[in-house]
């Protein structure tokens, strides 16, 4: 019995489960587009994770080769309030606007909405992070709507 044991969890060890990042420079290969170059307006913070993103898409080069111009829009309003006017709740909403271009020619207009809600903070820093990093993982859901979206311009 300590032997099949053993054997079972030694076979679980050694094989893998086969995880690879979606946007690694390997998987970059298999969509048929490059990026010349990115124009950013808006927020920072999103505007740096998509480009973070997107740099593969820089470097390797294929027959298709794009423009883009990315405009990201952020507001949070406050959906509630207590009874001393204090906010409870929020709602952040992100709209990103993409223009493809090849040369001057627009080929195709992208624009993805995505919206949040969720609870105040009392501690402000806890509260600035947790924006942050819903800032942050927007970054990474758009760009592989982004991604789709300019593998499939005919």
């Amino acid at each position: 019995m300590l032997k099949k044991t053993i054997l079972i969890t030694f076979f679980l060890f050694i094989s893998s489960c086969g995880y690879e990042p979606i946007h690694s420079k390997k998987n970059s290969k298999d969509y048929n587009f490059s990026i010349d170059s990115i124009n950013f307006e808006g927020d920072r913070d999103v505007n740096l994770r998509i480009k973070k993103t997107l740099n593969s898409y820089i470097l390797n080069k294929k027959s298709k080769s794009y423009i883009l111009d990315i405009n990201t829009v952020t507001k949070k309003t406050t959906i509630s309030k207590d009874a001393a006017g204090n906010p409870t709740n929020f709602e952040s909403f992100i709209t990103v606007t993409v223009k493809v271009l090849i040369g001057k020619d627009i080929k195709k207009n992208i624009k993805i909405k995505k919206k949040f809600k969720y609870n105040n903070n009392k501690d402000k820093f806890e509260l600035k992070n947790y924006e942050r990093q819903l800032k942050n993982n927007w970054g990474e859901s758009i760009t592989e709507e982004l991604i789709f979206n300019i593998s499939n311009i005919q």
